[in-house]
């Protein structure tokens, strides 16, 4: 009797070693950064296990496994996105999965974006649906659940890295990201906005097209100066048109079907739309990309000067100028530099393609 108790005692404490070395084996290997895990609605414990090992984030499946189906955890696996860290053992690795303790994703939107690229980051960092994305950004009753109409939500989509869950629908996101214009417009800000006689939404739109113009982000205070001397007169010449051509390149894009920007043909200027500030007075009925911080603070900011126009310089920056005339002779040298930089292209291509 006293042999079969002790046998009894000895397998006991055996399946308590084993139980215990399948629960808090260190199974996930060394590494520098965390593993990070994606794991789809309707994943079966199966298809969880074939991730892991995917991204080689288990020393051993059969232990893992085992301890899933010992527990019943195999059957709780949850939804989302984990980040998995090194020398994690199996009950920690499942406890977190079946409990769906997610970690948030790192998603950066990036300034000078249309709806449609916004959508495709959505989707390519957090899996979002990009055709509801771009749905909701031209939904006027979503965009009037957040204080603002269609013209103006997408450049309230202010560039910006944001936390958020991998399970996060289009609506949940772009809530999320909307949520920081307000936070934005400080005080201070707003004071220097009514100083120069703008709301918050037309100093966006200004910054939108200045984001475009902008390729060095030292001119931005200047070019911004260019604008604003023309739409406020600050200058002897009184109010100009804007006559910015990123409103008649967004224009062509957008109303036009234009697949993407390219270079401006004199009937472009003509093309009619309320965005085209060749045609308008004042400023297009909203963003035309939604701005970086820096750049609607180079509006608020605007350098003082008595510039007018400017033209590109060839090496990513621009030339300005303070007359017509001066304006004119710049832009001529532009346009035959472009066309001798043409001329060449075809030259070289052409002496490439002889036999």
């Amino acid at each position: 009797m006293k042999t079969v108790l002790l046998i009894l005692v000895l397998l006991g404490l055996v399946g308590a070693g084993v139980a215990a070395w399948l629960a808090f084996l260190p199974n996930t290997p060394a590494a520098e950064e965390p593993y990070s895990v994606r794991v789809p609605e309707g994943t079966s414990f199966e298809g969880l296990l074939d991730s892991l090992e995917s991204v080689g984030a288990v020393r051993s499946r059969t232990s893992l496994s085992a301890l899933g189906n010992v527990t019943g955890w195999d059957e709780q696996v949850k939804t989302g996105h984990y980040y998995l860290e090194p020398g994690m053992t199996n009950w920690a690795v499942l406890d977190k999965i079946r409990k769906g303790l997610q970690d948030p994703i790192r998603i950066t939107i990036p300034p000078g974006s249309r709806p449609e690229r916004t959508a495709r980051v959505l989707r390519n960092q957090l899996g979002t649906d990009s055709a509801a994305v771009a749905r909701l950004l031209r939904d006027p009753a979503f965009a009037d659940s957040m204080g603002t109409n269609v013209a103006h939500l997408h450049g309230q989509m202010l560039a910006e890295t944001f936390d958020m869950y991998w399970t996060d629908d289009a609506e949940t996101a772009l809530r999320r990201i909307h949520e920081r214009y307000d936070r934005f417009w400080t005080p201070e800000r707003r004071a220097k906005a009514e100083a120069l006689g703008l709301t918050p939404d037309e100093v966006v739109t200004l910054a939108s097209i200045v984001e475009w113009e902008a390729r060095k982000p030292e001119e931005r205070r200047r070019i911004a100066g260019v604008y604003v001397n023309r739409l406020l007169g600050r200058t002897s010449a009184g109010r100009m048109r804007l006559q910015a051509d990123p409103t008649v390149q967004f224009a062509l894009m957008e109303e036009g079907g234009e697949p993407r920007m390219r270079r401006l043909l004199f009937r472009d200027y003509a093309y009619p739309s309320d965005y085209n500030t060749y045609r308008i007075d004042g400023l297009p009925p909203g963003p035309i990309t939604n701005p970086a911080d820096g750049t609607i603070d180079a509006v608020l900011d605007n350098e003082a000067h008595d510039y007018l126009f400017f033209v590109a310089d060839g090496s990513g920056g621009h030339d300005f100028s303070r007359t017509v005339s001066e304006h004119n002779a710049k832009a001529r040298r532009w346009s035959q530099w472009l066309s001798e930089q043409v001329r060449q292209k075809r030259a070289a291509e052409a002496a490439g393609a002889a036999p």
